[in-house]
């Protein structure tokens, strides 16, 4: 009997272990390492996925963004936050910054507001 609860004991604290471990799933459809903006709110309409800056956000997604996804891939020196400018080419002020696997499917001061976007370092 020592020997099954012992047995039992150890799988049940392994299996413990492997869910406490598993990285979380992405709750939107953005691609590893991604910015990703959408024109409506709770990640849905029009969506424009980066992996790199963009300072002209083009006429559908100038000043019609709602919802926004960094998934960026973080370490040492990464810029892996997110930076949201009301204007084209980095000007205004930053209407949103995302840190890394932050996702946002509403924000009232932001929503309609963006013009380009940047990777930086933090917010």
């Amino acid at each position: 009997m020592r020997r099954f609860t012992i047995l039992l004991t150890t799988t049940v604290l392994s299996f413990g272990a492997a869910i406490g471990t598993a990285s979380p799933a992405s709750a939107v459809p953005c691609g590893r390492g991604n910015f990703c903006v959408w024109t409506e709110a709770n990640f849905t309409g029009l969506k424009i996925e980066h992996s790199g800056d963009d300072h002209w956000w083009e006429g559908d997604m100038f000043k019609h963004d709602s919802s926004w996804a960094n998934h960026g891939i973080s370490g040492p020196g990464v810029k892996d936050h997110v930076k949201v400018y009301e204007g084209r080419e980095l000007t205004g002020r930053v209407t949103i910054c995302l840190a890394p696997g932050q996702e946002v499917a509403y924000n009232k001061s932001a929503n309609d507001q963006g013009g380009s976007h940047t990777w930086t370092m933090n917010c």
